[in-house]
C-alpha cells in the first residue's frame, strides 16, 4: 500500500465516514480494485488530501460539480458527507444559485431535488 493510497484512505473514511467506505470496500472485486485504488489514491490521497481547501470548501465546490454535471448519485453521497465536512444547508443553496447562473437551471433544479430528499431522509432518522 502506498503513503498516497493510505492518505487517501484516511480523508475517504474522515469524509465519507466508515461505513460507506466498508461496504464500498466489501462491494469491491477483482475487476474495479484498480478503479477503487485510483479514486482513493487521485481523489481521496492527493485532491482532497492538500492543504489550501479546508473540507468544507471542498464539499461546496465538488457538490456544485456535480450538481453541474447532472452526477445526481454522487451529490447524494456528497450531501451526506457534508455531516462531517462542515458544509450548511446555506452554504449547498448558494452553491446551487451559482450552479443555476454558469450551468444551468435543470442542473441545479435536479440537484436541489436530491438534496432535499437526502435532508428529509435525516430529519426522518
Amino acid at each position: 500500500m502506498s503513503d498516497r493510497y493510505a492518505l487517501g484512505m484516511e480523508t475517504r473514511r474522515a469524509v465519507l465516514g466508515d461505513a460507506h467506505v466498508n461496504r464500498a470496500e466489501a462491494a469491491q472485486t477483482e475487476f474495479d480494485e484498480p478503479f477503487q485504488r485510483f479514486i482513493t489514491e487521485g481523489a481521496w490521497g492527493s485532491v482532497w488530501s492538500r492543504p489550501h481547501f479546508t473540507k468544507r470548501e471542498r464539499s461546496i465546490v465538488t457538490l456544485s460539480l456535480l450538481a453541474a454535471l447532472g452526477n445526481l448519485d454522487e451529490v447524494a453521497m456528497h450531501v451526506r458527507a457534508t455531516r462531517s465536512t462542515g458544509a450548511t444547508a446555506d452554504d449547498l443553496m448558494e452553491a446551487m444559485l451559482h450552479v443555476a447562473v454558469y450551468a444551468g437551471v435543470p442542473r441545479a433544479n435536479a440537484a436541489i431535488k436530491v438534496i432535499k430528499q437526502v435532508y428529509a431522509e435525516d430529519e426522518q432518522a
